[in-house]
């Protein structure tokens, strides 16, 4: 089947001590082809663990995750992945970072040539692709991670808190930035984030995950990326039930940490 079909995974961590970590357990999802799915939940419930082995970066200790019917058993091309910090190659300026998934695939120079302007027409830096790396704000780095990421045309873009390291201004015109490409691309993208409203503005499925161990708490099917697709995300922000899901969720959160504290007080 199309999609990316998550079954009964599980990770367990042993520990040198002879304790382990089991920071996933029997976390199953289906996910259509040009879906946008958010991730939250507390430190420790293993979403960033869950990313991992979507990347193939991490093999699950029990389970499968299948791409188009194919097993996932290491890093491929038909993932993308896009980091807090952009991971740009700093020695290489905007232009050879788009370009290089294309260079590593052998297209010809015309198809790579046209494969970066159009990105960079996209993400808005067709006057920055001779700039070096580390000329760039971050913001702009995040832009040429998305476009390096996009220039391979993977099937599923995998965000981990690609936008946590901006700030407030910068961080906005970014989600606007993801919510154009996953309209205009059709690509299945997740995205992992520690904030609830940005979780909310940026999947049109949202995951809340509780940790020891982690696994899925709750499921929501949300319309508000789809109201914010070119739209002023601070009135998205204003919509009917955005501000009540919000708070449900960050109490939700908040109390699954009192649990967890409460839990290490009484273990200290």
């Amino acid at each position: 089947m199309d999609g990316l079909r998550i079954e009964n995974v599980s990770m367990r961590f042993d520990l040198p001590d002879g304790t382990h970590v089991q920071a996933l357990q029997d976390v199953s999802l289906d996910l259509g082809k040009g879906e946008l799915l958010s991730v939250l939940g507390p430190s420790g419930c293993g979403k960033s663990t869950l990313l991992n082995i979507l990347a193939g970066f991490l093999a699950p200790s029990s389970g499968q995750v299948t791409l188009n019917g194919r097993r996932i058993e290491g890093p491929g091309a038909e993932r993308g992945m896009v980091f807090q910090k952009g991971a740009l190659f700093e020695w290489m300026n905007v232009r050879r970072n788009v370009e290089f998934g294309p260079r590593m695939k052998n297209l010809s120079e015309p198809e790579r040539n046209t494969i970066v302007e159009n990105l960079l027409n996209t993400v808005g830096l067709r006057d920055f692709k001779q700039k070096a790396v580390y000329e760039l704000s971050g913001g702009m780095q995040q832009r040429v991670a998305l476009a390096r990421c996009l220039a391979n045309d993977p099937d599923v873009i995998l965000m981990d808190e690609p936008l946590g390291a901006l700030d407030a201004l910068t961080r906005e015109k970014m989600q606007g930035l993801i919510l154009k490409l996953w309209k205009e691309t059709g690509k299945t993208v997740i995205l992992i984030t520690h904030s609830v409203e940005e979780a909310l503005l940026l999947g049109e499925r949202l995951l809340v995950m509780a940790p020891r161990p982690g696994r899925i708490h709750r499921e929501y099917r949300l319309p508000f990326a789809e109201r914010a697709v070119g739209a002023d995300l601070r009135a998205v922000k204003k919509s009917d039930g955005f501000a009540e899901t919000r708070d449900e969720i960050l109490s939700m959160i908040w109390e699954m940490e009192e649990e967890i504290m409460g839990g290490a007080e009484a273990g200290a």
